[in-house]
């Protein structure tokens, strides 16, 4: 018999998919869902999630201070799969190559600042699904906020950094490697007080990216949250040039930013815009 326990931890990763048979489950069967905590109990807010496609069990997940964490059962068990390999608890992005589900990329020091922020020491590359990890570079990136991979070609790679948290870095920006990770190309710079905090791929055109540029700094006695020269910039090219964008969005002084782009229409874009 399956337990009680597991039945709740289905339940919880199939919640966004039973809207389809709403029609067909009992009303009071709907009724009972609740959520819950599937763990782990770990070091600080978890800033990067990871699913992995086609294995419906198999997460990834990142703490501001308990490193990356695994569970290949929804949750019903999670092991630490970073502790004497990556070199920081603090973990901003997380991502699974689509062509390669053996090749994962993480990158170090969680993009969201607040009062207390731990720094990254850069990004680490896995070929065994995270049995093993190996630093491939961008140690000076600070805090990196989001990883995306190309679909056909786990070799092509772009990284949102956000830089250092706490002062000036010309780090700051988008990266973009051809070959795993052994060379990195700067593709997008601003200026050293604002840099990347999202980074978001075409779902239907990897040549298509849309990057999110946020001025933020932390200093003992305050927080410096936006600029007139963040926003949203956009590459068709697959990140080898950039313009930003206009026509509707805010202008002006803007703070963070958060992009999707939806999987059926390419042309719908939202943007989160602070």
């Amino acid at each position: 018999m399956v337990s009680k326990i597991r039945i709740y931890i289905l339940l919880f990763f199939l919640i966004p998919f039973l809207s389809i048979a709403q029609d067909t489950l009992p009303t009071e069967a709907m009724q009972a869902l609740e959520y819950r905590s599937v763990g782990p109990n770990r070091g600080g807010r978890v800033t990067a999630v990871c699913g992995v496609p086609g294995q419906i069990f198999t997460y990834y997940m990142g703490a501001t201070g308990g490193g990356v964490w695994k569970t290949t059962d929804s949750g019903l068990n999670w092991r630490n799969i970073s502790d004497g390999f990556i070199k920081t608890g603090s973990i901003g992005a997380i991502a699974v190559a689509p062509s390669d589900q053996n090749v994962v990329y993480v990158g170090t020091g969680a993009a969201d600042l607040r009062g207390y922020v731990s720094g990254g020491v850069g990004m680490y590359k896995s070929v065994n699904a995270g049995e093993s990890w190996s630093f491939i570079g961008l140690p000076k990136a600070g805090q990196i906020a989001q990883i995306q991979i190309h679909p056909e070609n786990h070799d092509h790679v772009l990284v949102a950094v956000l830089g250092n948290a706490f002062g000036p870095s010309k780090e700051r920006g988008v990266y973009k490697t051809t070959d795993g990770g052994e060379t990195w190309e700067q593709v997008l710079f601003i200026n050293e007080r604002t840099g990347a905090v999202d980074l978001v791929m075409d779902p239907n055109n990897p040549r298509i990216l849309y990057a999110g540029m946020w001025t933020a700094e932390r200093k003992p006695w305050t927080f410096i949250d936006g600029s007139a020269e963040g926003g949203i910039y956009k590459s068709i090219d697959g990140g080898k040039s950039w313009k930003k964008m206009a026509n509707g969005l805010p202008e002006g002084v803007v703070g963070r930013i958060g992009i999707t782009i939806s999987p059926v229409d390419s042309k719908r874009v939202w943007v989160f815009v602070e």
